[in-house]
């Protein structure tokens, strides 16, 4: 019986089998504009070179002028927004932060596996399993904010959480065609890594490309 990660990698590369044309991944999406930024919770590889080389050997394999490839310092795996740094008290922020740092303090670390890499309308990413720890820690993280504002408070989704590791992303409305043979071209990798934390960050978009800063780094494991 396949996984859901097994089904959704299946549904996705089917779906882009479809897909006659890429679309523009930095349009402006409701309630962004220049000068804004975003909190919220991140898996990020600032020490894990083993994701930054399987990431390289992807872009590399990947070179096209209508997709902007992710820096090394711009992997990520989204988990869990918060808020427009705006409308989130800075109280809020301290409060929910030192909830999750205690409620991810109670998670061992654990291992995932990303790639080979696929894509979707606005994104090459890579593949990630298993889910399972990754969820866990996403409802750990919800459960922090929701300490702090109430479960109905909590924004996003619980269900429908779909993790990856973006390399890639879609500038402009272009043919899928070129993508496709380039994909079909590139010998399978993947990569081990470990995840020993998770990070709360100010996320800004203003240049085409996704740049934050650390709020507060949260390790995994040091209640255990």
């Amino acid at each position: 019986m396949a996984t859901p990660e097994q089904e959704h990698v299946a549904a996705r590369r089917e779906a882009f089998a479809r897909l006659d044309r890429m679309r523009d991944h930095w349009w402006w999406r409701p309630g962004w504009q220049v000068g804004r930024s975003f909190y919220t919770f991140h898996v990020t590889f600032d020490d894990a070179p083993e994701v930054a080389e399987l990431a390289g050997y992807y872009r590399a394999a990947l070179d096209l002028p209508t997709l902007d490839p992710v820096p090394d310092e711009g992997l990520h795996l989204t988990m869990q927004g918060i808020g427009f740094a705006d409308e989130v008290a800075d109280g809020d922020v301290s409060a929910i932060v030192e909830a999750a740092r205690s409620r991810v303090g109670d998670l061992a670390p654990f291992d995932l596996v990303l790639g080979p890499a696929d894509a979707d309308p606005e994104a090459v990413m890579l593949q990630v399993a298993p889910w399972a720890p990754l969820e866990i820690l996403r409802a750990a993280v919800r459960s922090a904010i929701g300490d702090v504002w109430g479960a109905a408070r909590v924004p996003e989704r619980a269900d429908g959480f779909t993790p990856h590791v973006s390399v890639a992303y879609s500038g402009a409305d272009a043919p899928t065609e070129p993508l496709r043979q380039l994909l079909a071209g590139a010998k399978p990798r993947t990569a081990r890594t470990r995840v020993t934390a998770v990070e709360l960050i100010d996320l800004n978009r203003d240049e085409q490309v996704y740049r934050w800063s650390t709020v507060a780094a949260l390790p995994l494991g040091v209640g255990r």
